[in-house]
C-alpha cells in the first residue's frame, strides 16, 4: 500500500505527496479514509497559516472530520476488524490529568488532535493510524459521509448540552455555517421548536429553513436586534448560541438574550471583543464556553441511526482528493454558495 497526503506548504497552497504509511501500534487501527469534511479551522489555517497559528511550521497535514474503512488492527484491538466502516474521534487526550479523570477530556491540556497542535498528521491523507479506543464502528444504516460529519454534529450537541436547553424554551443561533446548522439539528433533536437562525448569507439561511428553523434573519438586510425583539415580544431568547466566531456578533449577544438566559460561545473568536458585561449582569445572564466535545460520538451515532438528525443535508459540494486545492479555495472564497464541502478519497 502507498500513502498520499495533502501537505499545506504555504499560504493557500496544498501539495499532494507520496509519503510513508503510518505506524500501527498494538492498540491502533489503520484506517483507509473515505470522506473528510472541510472544517472552518482548516479554512482559517489554509487562508493564512502564519496569521492563524503564530508558531506553525510548514508543511503540515490538516483535516480531522473523517471516516473510512479499517484495513489493519493492532494485536490488542478487539471489537474492530478489517472491513469495518468507522468514524474517528480526532482528539486523543492524555487520560491521566485531572480533566481526563473527571470525564472532561476535551479540555485536557495534552490532547493530540488530528491536524492541529502539536501538529500530528491530519486526515487529508489516504491512510490514518488512530487509537482503537477513539474509533467508532458505524452501523449498517450509516455511510462514511455521515461518519465524517459526526465531528461537527457533536460540537452542536455539546453546545446544546452545555446550554441545558429545555422544551418550551427559545433559541437564537448566530451563524448558519456548518456548526450553527449542527447546533440547530441538536436543538431540534431535543424537541426545541422556537428557533431563529441569523446569518449574512441567504444560501445558509435557506439551509437552516430547510432543516427546521422557525425563523431566519438575514443580517445583511435586516436589523438583528429589532427582528429578535419582534420574534420574542421584546423579551429576548432563552439561549443565544454564538457560532460565527465574529467579534461584532458576540458583542450583540447581551442585547439578544432574555433576562436570566444563557449566552453560549460556540465559535472561536480571536482578538479583543467589546462586550457589555453591565447588561449581562443586570439580566443575570450565564455566559457559557464551549470547547470541542466529550463523550458524544455514541449518542450522535444513535441519533443518525434513528433518523433524528440528517447530517448529509448540509453538504453542498463534493470534491475528489486530487481536487483538494480547489476544494479549499471554494470553501474559503465562495461562502455565498458553499455551506459544507466534503472530500471524497
Amino acid at each position: 500500500m502507498k500513502n498520499q497526503a495533502a501537505f499545506l506548504t504555504g499560504k493557500q497552497k496544498l501539495e499532494i505527496k507520496t509519503c510513508e504509511m503510518p505506524n500501527v501500534s498494538d492498540t491502533d487501527v489503520l484506517v483507509e479514509i473515505n470522506h473528510i469534511g472541510i472544517c472552518g479551522s482548516d479554512m482559517h489555517i489554509f487562508e493564512d497559516p502564519y496569521h492563524a497559528v503564530k508558531d506553525i511550521r510548514l508543511p503540515v497535514i490538516l483535516g480531522h472530520e473523517c471516516a473510512g474503512r479499517v484495513v489493519e488492527t493492532g494485536k490488542q484491538v478487539t471489537g474492530l476488524m478489517p472491513g469495518d466502516l468507522v468514524a474517528l474521534e480526532p482528539g486523543v487526550p492524555c487520560g491521566t490529568c485531572e480533566f481526563c479523570r473527571s470525564g472532561r477530556y476535551n479540555i485536557c491540556p495534552n490532547v493530540h488532535f488530528l491536524g492541529a497542535r502539536p501538529w500530528l498528521n491530519g486526515a487529508f491523507s489516504k491512510y490514518v493510524s488512530h487509537p482503537a479506543r477513539w474509533t467508532y464502528k458505524l452501523p449498517d444504516s450509516m455511510d462514511t459521509i455521515e461518519g465524517a460529519l459526526l465531528e461537527p454534529l457533536v460540537v452542536g450537541m455539546h453546545a446544546a448540552g452545555r446550554a441545558g436547553i429545555q422544551l418550551g424554551q427559545s433559541a437564537l443561533i448566530l451563524g448558519a455555517g456548518c456548526i450553527g446548522l449542527m447546533t440547530l439539528e441538536a436543538c431540534l433533536a431535543r424537541g426545541i421548536r422556537k428557533i431563529a437562525v441569523a446569518d449574512l448569507y441567504s444560501n445558509q439561511l435557506a439551509m437552516a429553513n430547510k432543516i427546521g428553523a422557525e425563523y431566519t434573519i438575514h443580517t445583511a438586510s435586516e436589523n438583528l436586534i429589532a427582528q429578535a425583539s419582534a420574534i420574542t415580544g421584546g423579551a429576548g431568547f432563552d439561549v443565544v448560541f454564538e457560532s460565527t466566531g465574529s467579534q461584532a456578533a458576540a458583542g450583540m449577544t447581551p442585547a439578544l438574550v432574555k433576562r436570566g438566559g444563557k449566552i453560549v460561545m460556540v465559535g472561536n473568536i480571536f482578538g479583543e471583543t467589546p462586550f457589555n458585561f453591565f447588561q449581562t449582569n443586570a439580566k443575570e445572564v450565564d455566559i457559557i464556553g464551549v470547547f470541542r466535545y466529550r463523550n458524544l460520538y455514541p449518542p450522535a451515532i444513535e441519533l443518525c441511526q434513528k433518523g433524528q438528525v440528517d447530517t448529509k443535508q448540509i453538504v453542498t459540494n463534493y470534491f475528489d482528493f486530487t481536487e483538494i486545492q480547489a476544494a479549499l479555495e471554494y470553501a474559503v472564497f465562495q461562502k455565498q454558495e458553499a455551506v459544507k464541502t466534503v472530500i471524497k478519497m
